[in-house]
C-alpha cells in the first residue's frame, strides 16, 4: 500500500471553529469533563506522538469579547453560510492563514447525536439527498482480533488517490461551506473519492486554536458530518471514550465521553474515521497547533480502531465479538506508529508488566527488517535487545523497585527516514532486583548479531545469541566475513581495568580464508562488552562500529594475562599457536610455534637470538627468557635483505 507525506499549503485558507454552550447547559459539560484528546501531541522523533491532543492550556492574551489576541492584523475575513438555533452553536469562520478570525456569524449545527441538516440552496442542484443512516448491522462488522491483513476497513490504493489528494489541498473556496464542498467534489467520482477529498480538506486546512483546542474532535467532527451531509453521503458523528494524549497506562474510564469522530457509509458498509487525530496536534509548549498528517485514521480497521477508540454504543465498534470497557481499560495501546511501521503484534498484550525473578520481557513481531530502540526510565541501560527477522526481543532487567515507564521505539531500515518513532508504551512493576544483570555502561543496543549485521557483511556467527557465557575466562567468536572487509575488537569493562589498548590486546583475530576467529582471553571475572567495528579494506577511513557482544564470567579465579604485542609486519592470516599468553614466565625454555607464510627466516630475541625452524607451514623452536625483560619475534621477508622486521612483543615476569 502506497504513502504520501503532506504538508499544509501556506496559503491556504484556515477555518477556526469555536464551541459556544449556552449557560444553562455549562454545568453539566463540566461534569466529569477531561482533556479532549488528538494524535501526535509532542512532535516527532524520539518524543511520543502521544495519540492525543492537549493538556490544560496556559492563560492566553483576549480582547474584550473573550477572544484570543493575534499580533498579525485582521484580513479578508469570510463567513460561513449562517444558521440560527437555540441549542450549540458553532462559528466556523473561514480566512487566510496568519490572521485573526473575527467573531461574526454563528452556524448552528444543533447537539446532540442526530445527523445536520444539509444546506440545500436553488444553485446546488449536483448534490443528492441522503437517506437516513441505518443501524451498523452483520455485514459491517469484522472479525477481532485483527487478523493482520489489512490496515483499513476496505481495499485502498493510496497510489489511485494523489491526484484527488493533490487537488483537495489546493481548493480554497471561503464563500459558503456548500460552494467548498461542491468545489472538492469536482474531481471525485465515487463515494469513495468524495469522502477522501472531504477527509484531506479538512485534514489538512483546520488550525485549531489552542484556547477552543479543547473541543476540537467535536468540531471537527460536525463539521465533517455536515460536509458528508451536503456530499450526499451518509455519515454519523460518534462519541466515547479514547487514549490519546493525557491517557495514563491502566487508568479506568468514567464519566462523559472525551473523544468524537465519525462512520461513513461506503459500499454497503459502514468505516471508521477520526479527521481530528488524522490532522496534526498542539506543541508540547501548548501554544501552537501543528499540521501532521496521519493517514492511519482514515478508513481505519475496526480491530486497530479498537485500539484507542471505545464508542458510547457498542454496536459502532463494528466488531465481532464486540469489547467491554474492562477489555479496552486492559489492552495494550498500540501508537498509529506501530502499524504503519509495519509492526504486526506485541507480547505481552498487557499494558503493566510485572518482573519474574527481577526480569520482564517483550516482543514485537513486524514484516520486515526494523531497527528498534528503547527507553527505561529515558535510559536504555538495564535491557538486553535482540534484533529479529521479523521483529525485536526485549529483557528489562530494573536495578530498583517500584514503576517504571518502558518505551520502545521504532523506524525502517532503509530509505532515508532517520528517526525513531515510539510505537509502544509499558509500566514494569519491580518486585525484585537481579543484581547479577547489571550490564556495563559501554553496552550499545541492540545486543549480539542480527539481519543488520549480516547486512555489514558478518555471516554465520558462531553464538547467535547476545550473551557468551564463559566458565574460565576465555571463549571465541567466529563469523564467515563478506569481501573487502577489515575488523577492528576491542573489550570494555566498568571498573578501569582496562585501558584502550588493553581491550584491545586481550582479543586476537585469526582469519582462515575468508573465516575470521576473535579469541578472548578476559583479565578478570565480570561481565564485559565485546565491540566489533569494520570498515572496507580499500577504505583509508576510520572503522564504523557494526554491533557487540556481552560476555560474563562468574568464576572469580578467572585471570588471563594480553595476547602479545603485534606491529603492522604481522599479516591479518598469520596465526600465533604457542605462546598465547603476552607475558612470559621468567627463567624459562618456552616453546614457540607460529604459523606464517612468505617468510625468509624468523628469529626470536632475547638475551641471546634463537632461531626458528620451517616445518610443514609452521615455525617452531625454543627460547630461553633468563636474563630479560622483553622478547621480540622478528621476521626476514627476504633472503637477500639484510635487515629484519618485528612482528611480536612479548613480556617478561619480574624475577
Amino acid at each position: 500500500m502506497g504513502t504520501m507525506d503532506f504538508k499544509a499549503d501556506p496559503s491556504a485558507v484556515t477555518i477556526n471553529l469555536l464551541l459556544i454552550v449556552h449557560p444553562e447547559e455549562t454545568a453539566s459539560k463540566q461534569k466529569g469533563q477531561r482533556e479532549r484528546q488528538t494524535e501526535g501531541g509532542r512532535g516527532a522523533g524520539l518524543q511520543d506522538d502521544g495519540n492525543g491532543n492537549s493538556r490544560a492550556q496556559p492563560p492566553q492574551q483576549r480582547d474584550l469579547n473573550g477572544r484570543r489576541v493575534s499580533r498579525e492584523p485582521c484580513e479578508k475575513t469570510k463567513t460561513v453560510t449562517p444558521y440560527s438555533n437555540e441549542e450549540t452553536q458553532v462559528t466556523v469562520e473561514i480566512h487566510p492563514k496568519n490572521t485573526t478570525g473575527q467573531l461574526i456569524k454563528k452556524l448552528s449545527l444543533g447537539k446532540g447525536p442526530q445527523r445536520l441538516p444539509s444546506l440545500r440552496a436553488q444553485d446546488n442542484k449536483g448534490f443528492q439527498s441522503t437517506e437516513a443512516p441505518r443501524s451498523p448491522g452483520g455485514k459491517d462488522l469484522h472479525a477481532y482480533p485483527w487478523d493482520k491483513s489489512s490496515l483499513k476497513s476496505m481495499p485502498v490504493d493510496l497510489r489511485q488517490f494523489e491526484k484527488l489528494d493533490a487537488y483537495a489541498l489546493k481548493v480554497n473556496v471561503t464563500n459558503s461551506v456548500e460552494e467548498l464542498v461542491k468545489a472538492l467534489l469536482k474531481q471525485a467520482r465515487t463515494d469513495l473519492e468524495k469522502v477522501r477529498a472531504i477527509w484531506m480538506w479538512i485534514c489538512h486546512h483546520i488550525e485549531y486554536d489552542v484556547v477552543g483546542y479543547r473541543d476540537k474532535s467535536q468540531l471537527s467532527t460536525e463539521l465533517f458530518e455536515h460536509m458528508c451531509s451536503i456530499a450526499g453521503i451518509q455519515c454519523m458523528k460518534l462519541s466515547g471514550y479514547s487514549k490519546g494524549f493525557g491517557y495514563k497506562i491502566g487508568q479506568t474510564f468514567t464519566g462523559d465521553s472525551d473523544h468524537a469522530w465519525n462512520a461513513v457509509y461506503l459500499e454497503g458498509r459502514w468505516h471508521l474515521l477520526d479527521s481530528t487525530w488524522g490532522s496534526g496536534s498542539v506543541d508540547d509548549s501548548l501554544t501552537k497547533f501543528t499540521f501532521r498528517y496521519n493517514e492511519f485514521y482514515f478508513l481505519t480497521h475496526p480491530a486497530l480502531f479498537i485500539n484507542n477508540h471505545f464508542p458510547d454504543n457498542s454496536n459502532w465498534q463494528l466488531l465481532k465479538p464486540t469489547l467491554t470497557l474492562k477489555d479496552f481499560e486492559n489492552n495494550m495501546l498500540h501508537k498509529s506508529n506501530f502499524y504503519m511501521l509495519g509492526l504486526l503484534s506485541a507480547q505481552p498484550e498487557t499494558a503493566v508488566i510485572p518482573t519474574v525473578n527481577g526480569k520482564a520481557s517483550v516482543s514485537v513481531d513486524c514484516r520486515a527488517a526494523t531497527l528498534f530502540m528503547f527507553k527505561l526510565k529515558g535510559t536504555d541501560e538495564h535491557g538486553l535487545m535482540t534484533l529479529k527477522k521479523h521483529g525485536m526481543k526485549l529483557d528489562i532487567y530494573p536495578q530498583k523497585t517500584g514503576s517504571h515507564k518502558l518505551q520502545i521505539f521504532a523506524k525502517p531500515s532503509k530509505g532515508s527516514e532517520a528517526i525513531y518513532k515510539c510505537v509502544l508504551e509499558y509500566v514494569v512493576e519491580c518486585k525484585s532486583v537481579d543484581k547479577a544483570m547489571r550490564f556495563p555502561k559501554d553496552l550499545h543496543q541492540p545486543v549480539g548479531p542480527s539481519w543488520f549485521t549480516e547486512r555489514q557483511g558478518f555471516l554465520r556467527p558462531s553464538h547467535p545469541d547476545p550473551v557468551i557465557h564463559t566458565n574460565d575466562g576465555r571463549c571465541s567468536v567466529t563469523f564467515t566475513l563478506g569481501k573487502d572487509i577489515s575488523v577492528l575488537a576491542s573489550l570494555h569493562c566498568d571498573n578501569g581495568s582496562l585501558t584502550e589498548d588493553g581491550g584491545r590486546r586481550h582479543i586476537m583475530q585469526i582469519h582462515r580464508g575468508n573465516q575470521i576467529e576473535l579469541k578472548i582471553h578476559l583479565p578478570h571475572a565480570g561481565n564485559f562488552v565485546l565491540k566489533i567495528y569494520a570498515k572496507k579494506k580499500s577504505d583509508p577511513g576510520n572503522y564504523d562500529y557494526i554491533f557487540n557482544y556481552l560476555i560474563t564470567c562468574l568464576n572469580t579465579e578467572a585471570k588471563w594475562p594480553a595476547f602479545p604485542q603485534s606491529y603492522s609486519k604481522w599479516a591479518a592470516d598469520y596465526e600465533i599457536l604457542e605462546p598465547l599468553s603476552g607475558l612470559l614466565p621468567a627463567n624459562r625454555n618456552v616453546q614457540f610455534k607460529l604459523k606464517m607464510h612468505g617468510i625468509a627466516k624468523v628469529l626470536v630475541q632475547a638475551e641471546n637470538t634463537y632461531p626458528l625452524t620451517q616445518s610443514r607451514g609452521y615455525w617452531e623452536g625454543t627460547c630461553n627468557t633468563s636474563g630479560c625483560r622483553e622478547v621480540y619475534v622478528m621476521v626476514h621477508e627476504n633472503a637477500n635483505h639484510s635487515f629484519y622486521s618485528h612482528v611480536l612483543k612479548y613480556e617478561v615476569e619480574a624475577q
